[in-house]
């Protein structure tokens, strides 16, 4: 199954048993509290983990997720009501609703193809005032993290909130031209064995930077890890901080 982990709703309660908060909603909240009672969108809102903790601390949030099942789990997280859910994509934006959009858990790699990046960076410019800010994650290459996605290295064992215990690892499946494909195995302990499969992009920082000057941002500053380390010192990742132009992109 393609994104099972969003998508099937057994998989999800596994997802969200298995990403608690951590150091990156500690940033991405940072930043986000930088415009106070600002008007977010979280694009790839997924289970609404960072979504509902933004609209607790003031902020009205919209959390945007093509996935079903992982908005249905966002929905009834305690304080779920407080969030605008929207199930689609950034096409579905209206123009200039939003002070920041965020994209976390390394959304921006999950569009693979140049084209359909450059189209939802499009959205995010039109969905953003001018002088927005566009804050999103992504995985440095030259990290190589997936060299660590294999049977051996990612073996793990999730506890879900009914006690229950499921086993997981993962497998790459292909590496070409910057694109990365890997399938998870979870295990549960009635034997079932679900699977769920997925490519993520691993563009470079040029790659990012070429990105956004053509959707119409500029680019802030670009950390390489969680406490704002720079590039190549951090936690193996890119987190972009970019603005939108006040001027349209030109065509």
């Amino acid at each position: 199954m393609r994104h099972g982990e969003f998508r099937h709703r057994r998989l999800v309660q596994v997802y969200d048993a298995e990403c608690p908060w951590g150091p990156d909603d500690d940033f991405f909240r940072a930043v986000v509290n930088e415009t106070p009672g600002a008007r977010v969108l979280d694009l790839g809102c997924g289970t609404g983990r960072l979504t509902v903790a933004l609209a607790a601390g003031g902020h009205t949030v919209t959390g945007v997720d093509p996935a079903g099942a992982s908005l249905a789990a966002a929905r009834a997280k305690p304080g779920g009501e407080r969030v605008t859910w929207i199930e689609g994509t950034s096409a579905l934006l209206p123009d200039q609703a939003f002070e920041v959009a965020v994209l976390t858990s390394h959304v921006a790699q999950f569009f693979v193809d140049d084209a359909e990046w450059a189209r939802t960076l499009a959205d995010l410019r039109r969905a953003l005032v001018p002088g927005g800010r566009l804050v999103f994650d992504a995985r440095d290459p030259a990290d190589r993290r997936w060299e660590h996605w294999n049977p051996v290295d990612s073996q793990r064992r999730i506890t879900l909130p009914d006690g229950g215990e499921v086993r997981a690892w993962t497998e790459v499946t292909g590496v070409r031209d910057g694109a990365v494909s890997f399938t998870h195995h979870y295990h549960f302990a009635d034997d079932e064995e679900l699977l769920s499969s997925a490519t993520l992009r691993f563009r470079t920082e040029a790659q990012l930077r070429d990105s956004l000057g053509a959707a119409g941002f500029t680019v802030d500053r670009i950390h390489g890890g969680w406490h704002r380390e720079p590039v190549g010192q951090g936690d193996g990742e890119f987190l972009v901080i970019a603005q939108a132009s006040r001027l349209a992109p030109v065509a």
